[in-house]
């Protein structure tokens, strides 16, 4: 009758399959993270590659161009008024960072530390408002900026958007971080509200500011179903809304040169993005959601 194998025998070969399957899993990760860059970013260097093809190359002639050129970029902005627009652009995209950092930094402080009566209802009117979509309240929206005598203007752009519940909730989750002790020792050395707002609590949220920078900046250089809406003059115009006439001025259709004024309205967002990621990250993780 054979012995059984002793445990000291079996410990490596359990740990080799071990081993083999941590190595498995990793692999598997890598390989999920790489299909997902490549279905997030292949489009956009599909569009990058489409934008500097020679004009007599045909767009689906194969991956690399054969004769790269900058010439598209140049013919975007004799296609439309392409400063015009980006300059329109900035105006809205600047006023809605501004706003929603001011009032979402504001609105976020007041939901965390502020002890004031009806906090809980409020926060709670807040978040139940995320559950409707835009279009839901867009023509209530509308009709109130009619109202206001806002249409066809870069502040009746703007408006709507000039506080988000989001970057609120945002911001609050960051202050929530601070510890009641740091805040605490602020009071005692005599530091006011307004104080301790500005030099204890927002130095403590960067992050969480930076967040709000960037997704402010975006929803307002990316929108295009408000401004459509809004805008009559072509004067006013956002970005968005001259690259959807683009393709109209393009007696040919040309797709070279709509894929660069497509690329020339995303290089700002990746700038600022690139620009801000250190703290971006950070902010993530401080802006998290808390109820």
């Amino acid at each position: 009758m054979n012995a059984p194998t002793p445990p000291a025998r079996r410990q490596p070969r359990r740990a080799g399959a071990d081993r083999r399957r941590r190595r498995i899993g990793l692999t598997a990760r890598y390989a999920t993270l790489v299909l997902m860059l490549v279905v997030m970013l292949g489009p956009i260097v599909w569009q990058f590659l489409t934008s500097i093809r020679g004009r007599t190359e045909n767009v689906y002639d194969g991956v690399l161009p054969a004769r790269p050129t900058l010439d598209n970029y140049a013919l975007v902005a004799e296609s439309f008024p392409l400063l015009q627009y980006v300059g329109n652009t900035l105006v809205v995209a600047l006023l809605a960072v501004t706003s929603n950092m001011l009032f979402a930094a504001m609105g976020g402080y007041a939901l965390s530390r502020a002890a004031w009566k009806g906090r809980r209802t409020v926060f709670t009117v807040l978040v139940a408002t995320l559950m409707f979509p835009f279009e839901s309240v867009m023509i209530s929206m509308f009709l109130t900026v009619r109202e206001m005598g806002l249409v066809d203007t870069l502040i009746g752009v703007w408006l709507p958007g000039a506080v988000s519940v989001l970057n609120i909730m945002i911001m609050r989750s960051a202050f929530l971080a601070v510890p009641k002790e740091v805040e605490e020792s602020a009071v005692l050395d005599g530091a006011g509200e307004w104080t301790r707002f500005t030099r204890l609590f927002l130095p403590a949220a960067k992050g969480a500011l930076a967040v709000v920078c960037i997704t402010s900046f975006m929803g307002a250089w990316d929108d295009f179903l408000w401004p459509l809406l809004v805008l009559t003059n072509s004067d006013h115009y956002t970005l968005q809304l001259g690259l959807k006439t683009l393709a109209g001025t393009t007696t040919t259709n040309d797709q070279r040169i709509i894929a660069a004024g497509a690329m020339a309205a995303l290089l700002p967002m990746m700038l600022l993005f690139f620009a801000l990621q250190r703290f971006f990250f950070k902010g993530v993780g401080e802006g998290a959601v808390k109820t």
